[in-house]
């Protein structure tokens, strides 16, 4: 796992690339605030619930949360998991609001 921050991760999406991003916060939590991504919570990742994302195994994996701390403990399971190229958005959504907005 490697970290990424907000604003590299801005720059990236700006100049239009083709992210795996993926937000494992709660349902209200993404309902407040969200940048896109798929949306698998953390809960289900820790149940080995991540069908949805199996195509991803081998790819970059962007993840994030509302602090960084749950996207590091998702990141540290999805590599139990086999994926290898997991990136942890530093400060998650928080960060993003403040330095970049909404």
């Amino acid at each position: 796992m490697q970290p990424i921050s907000v604003e590299e991760l801005k720059a990236r999406l700006d100049a239009g690339e083709t992210l795996n991003l993926l937000d494992v916060r709660e349902p209200h939590e993404r309902e407040e605030f969200n940048i896109g991504g798929r949306f698998l919570p953390l809960g289900k990742i820790q149940r080995s619930e991540t069908d949805d994302i199996e195509d991803w195994s081998n790819a970059e994996v962007i993840v994030y949360c509302r602090s960084g701390n749950r996207s590091g403990q998702a990141c540290l399971t999805l590599e139990t998991m086999g994926f290898s190229n997991l990136k942890n958005l530093s400060g998650g959504m928080l960060a993003w609001q403040e330095r970049i907005g909404k």
